[in-house]
């Protein structure tokens, strides 16, 4: 007994050294944290937070491959240099670990070998690893030196990133100084239409970014123009109970074969933590005019601007609806949630659709309809009929497609409104002013949209002029109660084409 008791301080001698040392220098260090690929997350969007580091790992049980990712804390990273949580299994288990965002999303080497249930379970765990190999002073003391040298390390490349103010040296490549927002979109989207850019490169885009002032409010929460690299963006911040959508929209948008010139240019989405909450970002492209609602209250138009501004509209609905067979192909997508307000007027007098976050993606071998997770409906005085009375065929996809062609239809009304022929224009007003309240509910509208089948009024002077005769019967046939009577995107498309060619419009 008298010799265990003289051995004891010998035995713990090492682990209290190895405390020691791991302990910063000069009072606690600032930790950086890292956004890992989990895939036990699911409430997370399958991502999680570390301090310390990412890990995938791959292993043959019982002849199924399994793939597990998740993230480490620094303080389970014992030892320092070579934890034993991202040690392989010689053959058995192949497993690698790694310190900056989202790097554990590769996909490994399969091993060879194969492990049976019961190995699995009687191997042994961090703990008792480090009370064995600890144990001899040799092995230690080489331990010891190779912290001291990754404490050293770790220290100059902590001041490293704190210079490059969170600039990930792996965007370098593609994020060169004298590129712009532009020419990264152009550079790196999949066939210059592409999905939107690297994850990892909408991350040091997004955080890199200098908001400067609020342009706008809604539901889900505020909109602000930013400044990168000399140029604006607008930045989307949606508040932390709307994640849902700030998902939704952001997957919408990196749909590959989206990108198109009348629809909002998609650049990064990013999560940021402010220190008191989480702030969801989605970045894109910043048009000066703003909506087209703030346009048109602000402006009256000419015939060439209306036909410009409905022509572009009709065109990145149609690219929207549109189907693209192919590998790279595009599925088919209905907006739901059409209307002036998300719509934006470029600097070109053209219009770009945004706010895509309560879009339905059509998979037409399945014929499946991909619906947002969310409760949210849409705006209830551009709902067109047969949503107002839930006569919708939910599982048919033309049925989203003509609802939002009815919208577009007093979408044109809005604009036409304003169209300045013969130095005759009216004031702004939204659709419906006459015959419900400024805030109607469902069952106001549905009285009037479907039990009395009302809708806008067009005016009798309109019938005096080509362009303003031509789309008040598009906005009638765009309004018929039943869905399927309706004009499809494309026949609107090439109506206002032929019409712009008649009136010589510079499109």
């Amino acid at each position: 007994m008298a010799e265990i008791r003289a051995s004891f301080p010998c035995l713990f001698l090492p682990f209290l050294l190895l405390l020691l040392l791991l302990l910063p220098s000069g009072g606690p260090q600032p930790s950086r944290v890292f956004t890992c690929v989990c895939s036990s997350c699911v409430h997370t969007n399958f991502t999680c937070e570390t301090d310390g580091a990412c890990m995938v790992s791959i292993y043959n049980l019982q002849g199924m491959m399994h793939h597990v990712r998740a993230c480490i804390p620094s303080d389970e990273l014992i030892p320092a240099g070579k934890p034993f949580y991202c040690l392989g299994l010689e053959a058995l288990r192949n497993t690698y670990c790694c310190s900056a965002n989202m790097c554990n999303s590769v996909n490994l080497v399969p091993p060879s070998g194969l492990i049976k249930e019961e190995e699995l379970a009687s191997s042994w765990g961090p703990v008792e690893l480090v009370a064995v190999i600890a144990g001899p002073v040799f092995l230690f003391c080489v331990v010891l030196i190779v912290i001291v040298f990754l404490f050293h390390h770790h220290q100059r490349m902590y001041h490293n990133r704190q210079r490059l103010d969170m600039e990930d040296p792996s965007c370098e490549m593609y994020i060169s100084k004298d590129k712009t927002l532009q020419d990264l979109v152009y550079d790196l989207s999949t066939s210059g239409s592409g999905s939107g850019l690297p994850l990892f490169v909408q991350r040091t885009v997004a955080r890199t970014i200098v908001l400067q002032e609020i342009i706008g409010k809604g539901r889900f929460g505020e909109v602000w123009r930013g400044r990168w690299r000399g140029g604006d963006v607008a930045v989307k911040i949606f508040s932390s109970r709307e994640e849902r959508s700030w998902f939704r929209e952001a997957e919408i948008y990196q749909t590959v074969m989206l990108r198109h010139e009348n629809i909002l240019g998609f650049i990064a989405a990013d999560n940021k933590d402010n220190g008191t909450w989480t702030q969801l970002w989605l970045v894109s492209d910043y048009h000066e005019h703003g909506s087209l609602f703030d346009y048109l209250n602000r402006y009256s138009v000419a015939i060439e601007g209306m036909i410009k501004l409905a022509l572009s509209a009709a065109s990145g609905l149609a690219h929207l609806h549109m189907e693209i067979v192919g590998t790279q192909g595009k599925p088919g997508i209905a907006h739901r949630d059409l209307k002036s307000k998300n719509i934006l007027v470029k600097k070109n007098g053209t219009c770009a659709i945004a706010d895509l976050g309560l879009a339905v993606r059509h998979d037409s071998v399945t014929d499946t309809i991909d619906i947002a997770p969310n409760q949210r409906v849409g705006t209830k005085r551009y709902m067109a009929p047969e949503v107002l009375d839930e006569t919708i065929n939910m599982k048919h996809f033309d049925s989203f497609k003509c609802a939002d062609i009815y919208a577009l239809g007093l979408v044109y009304w809005e604009i036409a409104r304003r169209c300045s022929a013969g130095g005759v224009h009216e004031e702004y007003q939204l659709p419906y002013y006459d015959l419900v309240p400024s805030d109607p509910s469902i069952e106001e509208m549905r009285k009037v949209v479907c039990d009395q089948t009302l809708r806008p009024n067009i005016p009798n002077w309109w019938q005096s002029y080509e362009a303003l005769r031509v789309m008040g019967k598009m906005m009638r046939e765009c309004w018929y109660a039943n869905g399927a009577a309706r004009l499809t995107s494309l026949r609107i498309k090439k109506t206002l084409s032929q019409l712009s060619i008649h009136e010589d419009v510079k499109i």
